[in-house]
């Protein structure tokens, strides 16, 4: 426990000197979507569990990647909303006494749009996008413990605007003797812009967080458990059009709330907090998987309506065999889209 202790302490450490994130005001949302298929099934933004044939889990947790990674090849895809997309290429190898290492290039397409003057005579159509390239490392401490981290530099263009930023994630990882149990500390996206669109300096999503695993004894089972955001406690997002603070019209006052809906808050915000999930194992071959985000509910369900498409649930299924794994996963946002994502990881 002494050394699981130091190796978190590790992480800890170097995200020490980074402020917590308020929504809205960050920015290259990129650094934030995780590029599995596997680990948006399970409604989780990087896994704490290894396996020779998921290159797609070192993409996301740089603790992970071991010499099982060496000369693999993943591609990653995700289609998302109105014509944009994002996807990932990743190459692993191996250096020997000096660990291995994942290569990749990332990029997420925003479409084609319309451009117009200040009196809305078109002027032709523009482009926006994010691409970035990332060098990931991994090193196996021993048996039960190891370290990563990835450096990131992302270039954003957007029509005639461009803005420069570099990021680092920093994990360490705890495997159980028996390979059942694992946890991840990482702290993602520590950095900072390097050149802006307009002069403004804004934010990166930096995200400190833990990730879980679980393999049930004698049950085709695996269980995933997340908190995230742990460096920021109160996750609501106030929208000044709409406040949630009731004021009495007669005396100007904010209506006291009963003591029981402090209760209720502290137990909405634990709850935004996590996201988990589970993955059934049918011989080691095909796998289905299903997440849930409860964060992802409250913010994106509509007012009034019920929540028809699930907003906050994932889904999908793999393959593997001794060439490749193959995932798919649906994960679903709000009433309007859900994207969808495909992973094929194989041996070169």
């Amino acid at each position: 426990m002494r050394r699981l202790s130091v190796l978190f302490s590790f992480v800890l450490l170097l995200s020490g000197t980074v402020s917590a994130q308020v929504a809205g005001l960050n920015t290259l949302s990129l650094l934030r979507m995780p590029s599995s298929a596997r680990t948006a099934a399970v409604g989780l933004d990087y896994l704490s569990v290894y396996a020779p044939e998921d290159l797609q889990a070192g993409l996301d947790n740089p603790s992970l990647i071991r010499t099982g990674y060496d000369n693999r090849l993943a591609l990653n895809y995700v289609g998302m909303f109105s014509g944009s997309n994002f996807g990932t290429v990743a190459y692993g190898k191996d250096f020997n006494r000096f660990g291995s290492f994942l290569f990749g290039f990332h990029f997420n397409s925003y479409g084609r749009f319309q451009s117009y003057d200040e009196e809305e005579n078109p002027e032709g159509e523009f482009y926006a996008a994010d691409i970035a390239l990332s060098v990931a490392w991994g090193l196996n401490i021993d048996s039960n413990f190891s370290i990563g981290a990835s450096l990131m530099p992302v270039l954003s263009q957007y029509e005639s605007y461009t803005a420069l930023a570099i990021a680092m994630n920093v994990a360490g990882t705890y495997i159980s003797d028996n390979r059942r149990f694992a946890a991840t500390v990482q702290a993602r996206n520590i950095g900072a812009q390097l050149a802006t669109f307009d002069g403004t300096v804004e934010r990166i999503p930096f995200d400190l967080s833990v990730a879980l695993s679980y393999k049930v004894a004698n049950a085709p089972f695996r269980i995933f458990f997340a908190m995230n955001e742990l460096t920021r406690w109160n996750l609501n997002y106030e929208d000044s059009l709409n406040p949630e603070i009731i004021v009495d019209p007669y005396t100007g006052q904010p209506v006291s709330k009963p003591w029981y809906d402090g209760i209720a808050d502290v137990l909405d915000q634990i709850a935004r907090h996590t996201a988990f999930g589970v993955e059934l194992d049918i011989n080691k071959v095909f796998f289905a998987r299903l997440g849930y985000r409860y964060r992802q509910t409250v913010e994106m369900s509509a007012r009034d309506r019920a929540n028809i498409n699930l907003s906050g649930f994932s889904y999908g299924v793999g393959l593997r065999t001794k060439k490749f794994e193959f995932s798919f996963a649906r994960r679903n946002y709000h009433l309007g889209q859900a994207p969808n994502y495909l992973s094929l990881s194989f041996k070169l």
